[in-house]
């Protein structure tokens, strides 16, 4: 008997539906708000919803694309609306829905919608961006094809340089279609061997290492024992050298397996002109997702993302691109972006080029007094670039703390309160 759940903050149309799917021979299932909705999505597994569009506390447009940016969408999900115009269908539709229904609804529609519906296993979805995607990019067609050599080889990978949306792109290259996918940092209790074969075959995810807390290093640790056995892969992303994992309490002998393999992305520098196609496709699948508003490239922006000053010997710049093109698209005004959005984002001079500029000076200066100017220059700068970090900025200088502090005492290099800490 197929389960239908009915979300309406209006008693009287859950109440008719009710009763009309439950003389149909529908098990059916009420929730009165969107918090209801989605602790029985979460308990009972619905073989439909029907999701009206205007409710009070989470309205069903907004459910729908968490459900669909959560990967949540595995029951096909009928749109209703007494307010309906066709830009809300489509919008809906876009998000994954599967029909659209308008208040009053006819009896006969809604009992072909609902079997139409219930043909459908589980919803037709885009697959999650991989770099797939950008196998047109010579050189990203080189880094898939290293990620897949390193991870044909060793079941756990680390992706040196990208975090977050990055990391799981390359993560969702590895992961064969259907089979299970498990975010390790959303895993905040004990993790069992149950769970683990239930994932058997799958991905473990790890979004950013240096998030995880003290019992998802554990996790990490149980998972990485078993991932041979139940044939999993695991894919970590990590922008934080391991030596400062190290210092801020992680494991030694975690942190050497984790460090086995891994992969660099590669700079995004000298590939000015394969920076639109990857920006397009990375703004497409913001917006598919849900996270962002309908938004296009202009011209003019594209032009100004090729002549940004990408580093050459930097992998992170993967990982600024994308949130310089989510940010692009949540802050845009309009629905085209443009160059002066770039600008906005982006300033035309960098911190870098003005501090580059004021070491000419220093030229005219005598020999001690110019190496004491650029020495404290120096640290004020990746005093900065660190955030006040001074673990980080003892491991970029190469100095022993207990030196760094009294060097920076001499140079009169003013320290901020976390740098004090």
């Amino acid at each position: 008997m197929a389960i239908i759940l009915v979300v309406d903050d209006e008693v009287g149309i859950r109440e008719l539906l009710s009763e009309i799917l439950m003389d149909e021979g529908y098990d059916v299932r009420l929730a009165e708000n969107a918090g209801a909705a989605r602790q029985v999505r979460q308990e009972l597994r619905p073989d439909l919803v029907l999701l009206d569009i205007w409710m009070p506390d989470t309205d069903g447009i907004t459910l729908l694309k968490e459900w669909h940016v959560a990967g949540h969408l595995t029951m096909p999900v009928v749109m209703m609306s007494g307010h309906g115009t066709i830009d809300t269908a489509v919008e809906a539709t876009r998000f994954g829905a599967f029909d659209f229904l308008e208040k009053p609804i006819a009896l006969q529609k809604l009992l072909s919608t609902v079997q139409k519906a219930l043909k459908h296993d589980t919803l037709p979805q885009r697959p999650p961006l991989s770099l797939e995607a950008f196998a047109r990019s010579p050189f990203v067609k080189e880094f898939k094809r290293r990620l897949e050599q390193a991870a044909a080889k060793s079941p756990v990978l680390l992706i040196k340089g990208a975090t977050g949306g990055m990391a799981e792109i390359c993560a969702r290259t590895l992961h064969a279609p259907r089979s299970p996918w498990l975010d390790l940092s959303s895993v905040s209790s004990a993790l069992t061997q149950e769970v683990l074969e239930k994932h058997s075959g799958g991905v473990l995810f790890v979004p950013d290492l240096a998030a995880l807390g003290k019992m998802q290093q554990m996790n990490l640790a149980f998972a990485i024992e078993r991932l041979e056995r139940l044939h999993l892969q695991l894919v970590m992303g990590c922008r934080t050298p391991m030596s400062t994992l190290a210092e801020n309490g992680w494991d030694g002998k975690l942190l050497a397996r984790i460090g086995e393999i891994w992969v660099s992305l590669p700079p995004l520098a000298g590939h000015a002109d394969d920076l639109p196609e990857i920006a397009g496709l990375l703004l497409t699948n913001f917006v598919e997702r849900g996270e962002v508003p309908a938004r296009r490239f202009s011209t003019g922006a594209l032009n100004a993302l090729r002549t940004l000053p990408w580093k050459n010997t930097d992998e992170t710049s993967w990982s600024e691109l994308y949130c310089l093109i989510r940010n692009l698209a949540l802050t845009s005004l309009d629905e085209e972006i443009s160059a002066e959005d770039v600008s906005r984002v982006m300033p035309r001079e960098s911190p870098a080029s003005s501090e580059v500029a004021s070491l000419l000076p220093l030229l005219d200066q005598p020999l001690r007094e110019a190496r004491d100017a650029f020495e404290k220059l120096y640290f004020e700068h990746h005093l900065r670039l660190e955030g006040g970090n001074m673990t980080k900025l003892a491991e970029r200088s190469g100095l022993e703390r207990t030196h760094l502090y009294r060097k920076l005492k001499q140079l009169d290099v003013k320290l901020g309160k976390r740098s004090e800490e």
